[in-house]
């Protein structure tokens, strides 16, 4: 829960995958920056470390390249190398491979110079490389979950302050699955609507006074806005912000935005309402929406699920169902023939267990 809070300086609910990008480096001594892709069976992308500027690299390399040359913006010396990435995660699909992929090289590089950086440091590092570099304007919710997650947890981010607090999530635990349903319409955050919505936040904050939405808890100041567009942009930071806090409330058994959870029983219903809650304020309030996320989202509660929403920026990607591990044969039918019956192609599914951040493997 928050997308697109992110950048307002609110408050997220993301948790890692399992499944991720893997970046195998070695060092060299010429200064180069070598990358190559598993995925892109192209010629390897070279590039002097020294010489890297944004707008110097485009495509995937644009990654990675991006933090090499951000770690040097920060001070930090790091060598030549040459890095080999994999993937397991679909590429455009809204669950944050871009991310993936620029946290795993920034390990990579940090660990073959023997330079060490905080987590959230880095987060922010691998976030400027993204921003600047690659030129996608997004917030930090993706590169914290990838490096701050832990196996088991949800991870409450106040955007404003980045205090990090780990929330016990195990669905599996209780019975329940979490299911990313990618619709296969791809999305690209380097595209003008992102941007826009970004722009129509920050009016929205200036003409409300405040530094950024997120910071804003009462949902009364919005009749201060008369321009109804911006009232929506903003009620939908407003009130995503608070499902991800009453989420995280509700899973650390401290009560929920319309009063405490009566058992462990009830919680998923309940975070269940609030993931519907979350993409109808996405479709209709932040317009980031599209029509298969639509279908995916009610086909998956027709067939039983306790709620699903869009995940990531919008435009594309992929749908996140909360479901009784009992029903998930019948929401994956469900949406697939949902899904035949409109002449689209089939979903993908991939099972969502709340997973450790970024490691190195050997």
């Amino acid at each position: 829960m928050g997308e697109h809070t992110d950048y307002n300086e609110g408050f997220v609910l993301p948790f890692a995958l399992a499944q991720g990008v893997t970046a195998t480096a070695s060092a060299r001594d010429d200064g180069l920056l070598v990358l190559r892709s598993k995925q892109v069976p192209d010629e390897p992308v070279t590039v002097p470390v020294d010489s890297l500027a944004p707008g110097g690299v485009t495509g995937w390399a644009a990654y990675p390249a991006g933090v090499a040359w951000a770690l040097h913006a920060a001070g930090y010396d790091v060598r030549g190398a040459s890095v080999d990435v994999d993937s397991d995660l679909p590429v455009g699909a809204g669950v944050s491979s871009s991310a993936a992929l620029e946290c795993s090289v920034a390990l990579a590089l940090c660990s073959l110079s023997a330079v060490t950086v905080p987590r959230q440091a880095l987060a922010a590092i691998a976030k400027l490389a993204e921003n600047e570099f690659v030129g996608a304007p997004t917030g930090i919710i993706d590169q914290s979950a990838a490096l701050l997650c832990a196996a088991g947890h949800a991870l409450l981010l106040d955007c404003g302050t980045l205090v990090a607090t780990q929330v016990p999530f195990l669905p599996a635990a209780e019975g329940v699955s979490a299911l990313v349903i990618d619709t296969r319409v791809t999305h690209a955050l380097v595209s003008g609507e992102y941007a826009a919505r970004r722009a129509e936040c920050e009016a929205a904050a200036q003409l409300l006074g405040v530094a950024a939405l997120g910071r804003v808890g009462d949902l009364r100041v919005l009749d201060r806005l008369n321009d109804s567009l911006l009232r929506r942009r903003a009620r939908h930071v407003i009130t995503d912000s608070a499902r991800a806090r009453a989420i995280a409330e509700a899973l650390q058994g401290t009560g929920a935005a319309d009063g405490p959870v009566a058992s462990e029983r009830e919680i998923y219903p309940f975070i269940g309402e609030l993931l519907v809650e979350g993409h109808a304020s996405l479709r209709d309030d932040f317009e980031v929406s599209w029509p298969a996320a639509d279908a995916t989202v009610e086909a998956a509660i027709a067939a039983g699920a306790y709620g699903a929403k869009m995940i990531g920026g919008g435009f594309g990607g992929s749908v996140l169902a909360l479901l009784p591990a009992g029903r998930a044969g019948a929401v994956r039918a469900a949406v697939t023939d949902n899904f035949t019956a409109r002449g689209w192609t089939p979903p993908d599914f991939l099972e969502a267990v709340p997973s450790p951040a970024a490691r190195r493997l050997s």
